[in-house]
């Protein structure tokens, strides 16, 4: 005997559904993408519901927008923004079940009946599923039925676990590459920690200045390393110490940075009595006895200084400010600048033997558009390091904001890129978009045009904002920004 065959249509509409609970179940556990998943939820569910239109939206774990899946809009869907602050999501989450409405609308669209309920699975929220002005197949319209709920409400119980299996697979594959690349960055001996930092030197240009570093570090000769502002210089210099294996420190020197009358006393030292009130001290030449000396910006230097510093190398002793005595010194020296070292002996303002005593071994570290391979590398690092140092959680950058920091040029190269990394983290809601970067970057919005990128001015912009949306409530502005108002006026607001 064959099978029974149905005996109404109601029957078969039950036979239906469960068939397609049963297709969804496969389709939805096949461990695809979100997006296909939530496509294929509304193609299967429509089937069966007939609705005049309908919407599967979805929220990451902080809220924002994930994935859209939507039919029956002539134009397509509006933004899954739109849906997710619709007064429905609202009900849905306070409700946390299935519901009923008539008359009314959704992201702008009017319709007689709907039926939507949320996706949840252990009391996490993913977002929810909407079907409005349902169909029959003869034209008329009806609404929708206790039979239909109870459909639905089968449908995102098995929608929501596969959604956060879909996105448990995601970060398990995000991890597992993230591994990968650290074990074939080991493997390559790509990066190397100095301290607390990284050089990242996976692009050619880079991991060509490290291995000539790891070359000359262990002999004595003297080192310059040249290069844009920002592209590591210190940190270079730092690895050169470490691995000279010299017992000392290095102790670090910006020229630039010290006015020329402290300069000499700041490198050589000295006595008690040059000047009243002046006590005896030490100069970082003595303070780095056994290790290296790192003379930043060395092409700043004034004449003065220059004289003293070559007679320093020459005779390998110094003499205080204001002392007779020559005091002998035993200093490894790296000196630093970006600037055009033979231009300025050609025009007499840097003295041609102080750059022959220098140019031991010249290392040139290439400009960050020039090894634009290591930038998601840096912005991995970045991240890290100020989300560990913040205490925060540690924001998806998308992959469009992620492509628009590989095209950026960098004027002030890797540490531009480290204060757009954390100033973008600073801002971020959950995940840094293209919009937040292309404002940071000064590219269009409310504040266009060339843009600090330091903390404490992007902290003042933020306040700044709130500030107007709070119409100049310092209180209400310091709720919102989560410090105390004396906080807000301390720092000058």
């Amino acid at each position: 005997m064959g099978s029974p065959q149905p005996s109404s249509l109601a029957e078969k509409r039950r036979i239906l559904q469960l068939e397609t609970l049963y297709d969804l179940g496969v389709a939805l556990h096949a461990h695809r993408p979100e997006q296909e998943l939530v496509d294929e939820l509304i193609q299967k569910v429509c089937t069966i519901l007939d609705p005049a239109a309908a919407v599967v939206v979805t929220r990451d774990g902080y809220g924002g927008a994930r994935s859209l899946a939507g039919v029956g809009w002539a134009e397509g869907p509006p933004p899954a923004e739109q849906f997710l602050e619709d007064p429905l999501w609202r009900e849905l989450l306070a409700s946390g079940q299935a519901l009923s409405l008539s008359a009314g609308s959704l992201a702008g669209r009017r319709f007689s009946n709907l039926l939507a309920t949320p996706l949840a699975y252990r009391g996490v929220y993913l977002g929810y599923m909407a079907f409005m002005d349902k169909e029959e197949r003869g034209g008329a319209t009806a609404g929708f039925t206790a039979e239909d709920r109870r459909f639905l409400e089968s449908v995102a119980s098995l929608a929501a676990v596969a959604l956060d299996s879909a996105r448990q697979m995601e970060e398990l594959e995000v991890e597992r590459e993230r591994l990968e690349e650290e074990n074939r960055l080991l493997k390559g001996d790509l990066v190397r920690k100095v301290g607390s930092g990284r050089i990242v030197a996976q692009a050619a240009p880079m991991r060509q200045a490290i291995e000539l570093v790891e070359r000359v570090a262990p002999r004595g000769v003297s080192v310059v390393l040249r290069g844009e502002s920002g592209t590591g210089k210190e940190l270079v210099a730092k690895l050169v110490h470490l691995e000279s294996g010299r017992s000392g420190p290095m102790v670090a020197v910006n020229c630039a940075a010290i006015p020329e009358t402290l300069l000499e006393s700041e490198l050589f030292g000295i006595e008690r009595g040059v000047a009243t009130g002046v006590e005896a001290r030490r100069g970082k030449f003595e303070l780095a006895g056994g290790g290296t000396l790192f003379l930043d910006e060395i092409g700043d230097l004034s004449p003065a200084v220059q004289v003293k510093l070559l007679r320093a190398l020459q005779e390998r002793e110094i003499i205080r400010v204001g002392a007779q005595t020559p005091i002998p010194i035993d200093v490894r020296l790296i000196a630093a600048t970006h600037r055009d070292l033979e231009a300025l002996v050609s025009e007499g303002s840097f003295r041609e033997d102080l750059y022959y005593r220098l140019k031991g071994v010249e290392i040139k570290l290439p400009p960050l558009r020039d090894r634009r391979e290591d930038i998601p590398l840096l912005v991995r690092h970045f991240t890290e390091l100020f989300c560990s140092r913040e205490g925060i959680a540690t924001p998806r950058f998308r992959s469009e904001a992620l492509a628009m920091l590989l095209e950026h040029d960098y004027p002030g190269n890797v540490r531009e890129l480290q204060n757009l990394v954390e100033a973008a983290l600073s801002l971020a809601d959950g995940e840094v978009r293209p919009e937040l970067l292309r404002s940071l970057l000064g590219e269009g919005g409310e504040e266009a045009g060339p843009l600090a990128l330091d903390l404490g001015t992007v902290e003042r912009r933020h306040i700044g904002r709130v500030l107007r949306m709070t119409s100049g409530n310092k209180s209400s502005a310091a709720r919102l920004l989560g410090i105390d108002r004396r906080t807000l006026q301390r720092k000058g607001f």
